[in-house]
């Protein structure tokens, strides 16, 4: 395949912070930008010179963004599989669908995953009531029950630690589809790797980052991650045998419990930027949006070599105004901010960074700023 060389323009289905980022990173290396996005005024429509306002299943539109787009990316999961296969029709699409119909279905990534010789938790389907008893015996509890398509950030899912707890969550989410029940794992940290691969078969991984969830939102990602050198290894190991194996293109992140014993079990995939790769626009050499941009271009790999400690933590809708209050406070921590109109409580706005000697420090940059700002 020929390279995709800047002056292109790259369609990005998905028009929020992810796509915003991939579109200002690809700018940089002089690329044109075209974004479908049922909101008009979404994040990376703004900086967009062509902008398809409509549902992501709309198979017309897509066909427009196919018509002007010489290789189609995406920002996010939920993209429906006949625009994806009008898309693959009419335009580059390197990704495909294949990776998508994996990840869009817990289920069906957990067995993946599993098929692959890569450790997970316990997980049993649950198609209807009658396979509670199966699936209790397969996980056990306390467990947390998913539904297979959609949801994020803890939507569509239940902590359970009852019979009775797991019935009454089954009755209710069954509503969304097919479920899957997993064990609870006490953790002692949870981890991601994010592995670019080229359509030309290039990989490259980035640093193990740390994560800290709040309310199942990722709040803070520390990097370097603070777990043993085997661990890290063996991080690094499991997202190139997972990419691989899935053989996916673009990016793909992985995350992961680390147990007390300091072995891994991946949780779950997202095969594109990541909120947890944020700190690589500051602390490495190549961006993870750069890097995004040119595995599916099928440009080189860029140096993942990490630059300097980092911590980045999400900014959420009630920390919006207070923050721009002390903008003269952040002193060596960068801001980003997404360009959304409404600051709705527990919505992603923004992030920062702070980069320093080692995680310790670079948290205490963090929790400086939000003692200024008085919002924690």
């Amino acid at each position: 395949m020929n390279e995709v060389k800047p002056g292109s323009t790259i369609g990005i289905i998905g028009g929020g912070q992810l796509g915003r980022m991939m579109a200002l990173s690809a700018r940089q290396m002089g690329y044109r930008i075209a974004v479908l996005d049922p909101t008009p005024d979404a994040p990376c429509a703004q900086i967009a010179d062509h902008v398809f306002t409509a549902a992501y299943d709309d198979v017309e539109a897509c066909k427009h963004l196919a018509n002007v787009s010489d290789v189609i990316t995406y920002e996010f999961e939920n993209i429906d599989e006949k625009a994806a296969k009008k898309i693959t029709e009419l335009s580059d699409f390197p990704q495909g669908f294949k990776v998508l119909g994996t990840t869009q279905h817990r289920l069906k990534e957990k067995q993946a995953i599993s098929a692959l010789g890569v450790p997970v938790a316990p997980f049993s389907p649950i198609y209807e009531e009658a396979d509670i008893e199966e699936a209790l015996k397969e996980v056990g509890l306390p467990a947390v029950l998913k539904t297979c398509r959609g949801g994020y950030d803890g939507k569509g899912q239940a902590v359970v630690h009852t019979k009775t707890e797991l019935e009454a969550a089954v009755k209710t989410l069954l509503a969304s589809g097919e479920l899957v029940l997993e064990a609870m794992i006490p953790f002692e940290r949870e981890i991601s790797v994010i592995v670019a691969k080229s359509r030309n078969g290039e990989v490259k991984t980035f640093p193990v980052a740390e994560n800290e969830h709040k309310d199942n939102i990722l709040h803070r990602t520390i990097v370097p991650a603070r777990i043993q050198s085997e661990t890290e290894e063996q991080a690094l190991e499991l997202a190139v045998k997972i990419v691989n194996g899935l053989q996916a293109v673009g990016l793909l992140a992985v995350e992961m419990f680390v147990n007390k014993d300091g072995s891994l079990l991946v949780n779950e995939l997202a095969p594109r930027p990541h909120n947890s790769g944020h700190y690589t626009i500051e602390a490495c050499r190549t961006s993870q949006f750069e890097q995004h941009i040119r595995a599916v271009c099928g440009l080189p790999l860029g140096s993942t070599e990490l630059l300097a400690a980092a911590a980045m933590e999400n900014i959420l809708g009630d920390d919006v105004a207070p923050l721009l209050g002390r903008l003269d406070r952040l002193g060596s921590v960068s801001l980003h901010l997404y360009g959304k109109k409404d600051a709705k409580p527990k919505r992603k706005m923004g992030h920062v960074t702070a980069l320093g000697n080692d995680a310790d420090h670079c948290l205490r940059l963090l929790d400086e700023l939000w003692l200024q700002t008085t919002l924690h």
